[in-house]
């Protein structure tokens, strides 16, 4: 089976490293600068949790620069798009030369992914203009070509071509359309013997908004406040703003077909397990990395206005990180 990992930092490194290490891939990768030269010397390297002095690895990588060297690998299998939000628009034209009739393309990435309102009642074939403002990706990409993705898993890269893999195996996937397919099935199966613990969905649109329902508030207000979730959940006057924009999420995600049956507090419970635990979109802002405000925040906005759901504490929370984003240089003017 022939596999491309498009941004090989922490998810992509685990995937990549995983479905390599089973014997069953021939995984190369789309990567730049450091990372591309580290995969191509050393490897795909996975450290486990605590265990920093045991580090997995497997041989030098096949791997391509996606704007120049793409088309080198030829059609593939399987795509795994592991890339931050913001880059993804730039890297769209670099899947082209990967796609056959029968490539499978996995956005394992975080928030509302470019096809997730097609289809859906008011929306047809309309493009979200938050995420795909020229049309470019869905262009690229075409959706007959696409499985869903939800990712829990936390991984950092310490340095380029390496990932810390703390916690978490989950891999959701599914159709988007919904319903069950043979494809799916066998694409569960792989990811399962590689490791991870893979559930084919038959609703992955409910899937996706039920993660970005935490998502939407958390990340955001961890990334402008610097606080850790423990702290953004004791504070009760923080707790309670964030649970009023999960509420609005909710009324717009009951509107495209992706109910929640459970209160913000039940899920700030479920949150608060994790403990003293950094937000990837905290992350990116320590690390001076431009954040993923669009798919977690932006077009959740951008969904309400079309279904006529009011959101003032969502644009609050919008307002608020987009102009911190932009004062810090991390998000465009």
């Amino acid at each position: 089976m022939k596999v491309t990992i498009i941004g090989a930092g922490a998810i992509g490194g685990l995937i990549g490293q995983r479905l390599a290490a089973t014997g069953e891939a021939q995984v190369s990768a789309l990567a730049r600068g450091a990372t591309l030269a580290a995969l191509r010397e050393r490897g795909w390297r996975v450290r486990q949790g605590d265990k920093q002095g045991e580090t997995l690895a497997t041989g030098p990588v096949a791997a391509a620069h996606p704007l120049e060297d793409a088309a080198k690998l030829g059609e593939q299998d399987l795509v795994v798009i592991a890339v931050k939000g913001p880059a993804l628009a730039q890297v769209a034209a670099s899947v082209v030369p990967l796609l056959g009739p029968q490539t499978l393309v996995l956005p394992a990435m975080n928030g509302v992914p470019w096809w997730f309102c097609q289809g859906v009642p008011g929306f047809g074939d309309a493009t979200l203009t938050s995420i795909d403002p020229d049309a470019a990706i869905g262009a690229a990409i075409p959706l007959a070509n696409v499985i869903g993705c939800v990712v829990h898993a936390s991984a950092s890269t310490p340095e380029p071509g390496l990932v810390d893999h703390k916690m978490g195996r989950g891999l959701i996937i599914g159709e988007p359309g919904g319903g069950a397919s043979d494809r799916v099935q066998r694409l569960a199966a792989l990811l399962e013997r590689a490791g991870f613990e893979a559930k084919a969905s038959e609703n992955v649109r409910l899937d996706i908004w039920y993660k970005l329902w935490g998502n939407l508030t958390m990340n955001p207000v961890s990334a402008i406040t610097g606080a850790t979730i423990d702290r953004l959940l004791d504070d009760p006057l923080v707790r309670d703003f964030c649970s009023a924009a999960m509420r609005e999420a909710a009324a717009i995600g009951a509107k495209i077909g992706c109910a929640i049956d459970q209160s913000p507090e039940d899920r700030h419970q479920v949150t608060a397990k994790l403990g003293a635990f950094k937000t990837s979109m905290l992350q990116d802002v320590e690390a001076n990395r431009p954040i993923e405000l669009d798919a977690l925040v932006s077009v959740v906005r951008e969904i309400g206005q079309r279904v006529s759901v009011p959101t003032p504490n969502i644009d609050a929370l919008l307002g608020l990180t987009r102009l911190f984003g932009r004062v810090h240089g991390l998000y465009p003017q």
